[in-house]
């Protein structure tokens, strides 16, 4: 690229840091944003169980080719109140709660098991809508475990085998070398579930609608769970 494209290219974010400057203080950011204009939620679309219009939401979503509809942020505290994020799949949800499966030795179930809430979000940005739900998770049984497992592709459930979720490694190649050394391991036949993968099921107390509005009026909607059901209330934006 020669010098006068190049300056064409820094005037189009900003001017160009000097050396040794902190990244990021000249890309001028704060003017991005956009109007929300798909929808909007009213007290009486609301039904009385959450989950409800959750299954609604997430078939739109699925069914306008969003990618990974069932993607969802997980969010635990390590002993220090210090918050993790990482984003996993939903595999399954009922009136039990939202299910995902993972590494049983990894960071965020370790803090599970340590007692941590665990908030979940659903970011449908393309729907202008967000799903925020809050928490505590529970290990799954075996059986539930294994019966997954076993639906799985095979080259994932040779990937489970593979990866020490959370631990450090000193490069990707020791990764595809594990790989390899388990495929020719488990060339033939089923492969057995690892002990050390499982899965948590986040029985959920409160679960938040969110639907971008215009002029930054957004509708938002909590329900908190009680003993006799669901509380429904509207919150400000």
């Amino acid at each position: 690229m020669s010098d006068s494209e190049n300056n064409q290219v820094i005037d189009k974010v900003g001017a160009a840091p000097a050396s040794g400057s902190e990244a990021g203080v000249a890309m001028e950011i704060s003017g991005i944003r956009r109007s929300y204009e798909r929808g909007s939620l009213r007290r009486e679309d609301m039904p009385g169980d959450p989950l409800i219009l959750f299954e609604k939401w997430l078939k739109e979503a699925v069914d306008a080719s969003l990618a990974d509809p069932t993607g969802m942020v997980v969010a635990t505290v390590d002993g220090q109140g210090m918050p993790f994020q990482r984003s996993v799949l939903l595999k399954k949800f009922d009136h039990r709660g939202f299910v995902f499966f993972t590494n049983l030795s990894s960071r965020k179930a370790r803090q599970i098991d340590a007692g941590s809430p665990v908030s979940l979000l659903f970011p449908w940005y393309p729907l202008e809508r967000q799903v925020h739900i809050q928490g505590r998770a529970s290990k799954l049984g075996s059986l539930e475990v294994m019966s997954y497992f076993a639906s799985r592709p095979r080259d994932s459930q040779i990937g489970a085998w593979v990866s020490h979720q959370s631990s450090v490694i000193s490069a990707r190649s020791v990764l595809e070398s594990k790989f390899a050394e388990m495929k020719e391991r488990f060339r033939e036949g089923r492969i057995p579930l690892p002990s050390f993968w499982g899965g948590y099921r986040v029985e959920h107390c409160s679960v938040e609608f969110w639907q971008g509005g215009r002029n930054r009026l957004h509708d938002r909607f909590l329900y908190t769970r009680s003993d006799s059901g669901w509380n429904i209330d509207r919150l400000a934006p």
